[in-house]
């Protein structure tokens, strides 16, 4: 009888400990890092989940985070289903949380560039021109605001620790286009798809802030599910997504808001490259 009361007592607590997961909560729980403003964020994902959610039959809850750092950690606890993530991020995602894999990227981000603002009079012509000068970085762990640009830097000979007079870290790319358009530094680092819509959407003026290097291609954002979510959950997801058509108006909005006009699948191999890169930075550790 006490063998049978302990039995029980621990498919209890088996149960109580999984209820947070898809398919017996029926909701999904979707994020995606803090590379723009909280508001923008949310103004991006609401037509998003509500397209994802008719289309695998599950509710969807788009969970705001403070930053990088916490989708990670949000996966890997299973506090989170599936996130938006930047290549860097992917990478540490996959490692942390077992079983992660990535499902779609968007088709720009199979071919994804950085581009480095500084000032219109700053004389700034070449990443040799920065030395002795101030920089931006976006997030610590972003992809195309920070490993990336760090990467060519140094294969430019440039140090960030040795050679900038000052650098800092903006936590967003919209915030590092404001900091060299407000002079808070002379030069800044940050994805073409941002500046981009800063540019279409005149919140920065050109006149006084313009690109003067951009990165060579490389492979950067991605959906990745944490291990636990089912496999018909997954696969749904992502068939929702590679199903968008730029040229139904419906898609279309959700589309343009998530900065894109087709959805291709993920190969995870295919983010080699930026584990070589992070490694090679000092930015992350191998298992």
């Amino acid at each position: 009888m006490k063998r049978r009361l302990t039995w029980l007592l621990c498919l209890v607590v088996l149960v109580a400990c999984s209820s947070g997961g898809v398919g017996v909560a029926d909701t999904l729980r979707v994020s995606a890092i803090p590379d723009e403003d909280p508001q923008e964020l949310l103004r991006k994902y609401k037509p998003f989940a509500d397209y994802i959610a008719k289309e695998v039959g599950v509710q969807v809850k788009f969970v705001p985070v403070v930053d990088y750092a916490a989708t990670v950690e949000g996966l890997a606890a299973d506090r989170l289903d599936i996130v938006w993530y930047g290549g860097f991020t992917s990478v540490q995602a996959t490692q942390r949380a077992k079983g992660a894999t990535r499902l779609a990227m968007r088709e720009e981000d199979a071919s994804f560039k950085s581009l480095f603002v500084t000032r219109t009079d700053s004389g700034i012509k070449t990443l040799a021109d920065l030395k002795g000068k101030t920089f931006a970085f976006g997030s610590v762990s972003s992809t195309s605001g920070h490993l990336m640009p760090r990467y060519f830097l140094k294969a430019a000979g440039v140090e960030p620790e040795r050679d900038f007079k000052r650098f800092g870290f903006s936590g967003a790319h919209d915030a590092t286009a404001a900091w060299v358009e407000a002079g808070r530094v002379d030069a800044g680092a940050l994805n073409f798809l941002v500046w981009r819509k800063l540019v279409e959407k005149k919140k920065i003026d050109t006149g006084k802030v313009h690109v003067f290097w951009t990165t060579p291609p490389y492979v950067d954002y991605v959906w990745v599910a944490r291990g636990g979510v089912p496999r018909e959950i997954r696969e749904k997801f992502t068939q929702a997504l590679l199903k968008l058509d730029y040229s139904n108006p419906e898609h279309k909005q959700v589309m343009d808001l998530q900065r894109t006009r087709k959805f291709i699948p993920a190969k995870d191999s295919d983010w080699d490259g930026i584990k070589e890169a992070a490694i090679a930075a000092g930015m992350l550790k191998v298992n």
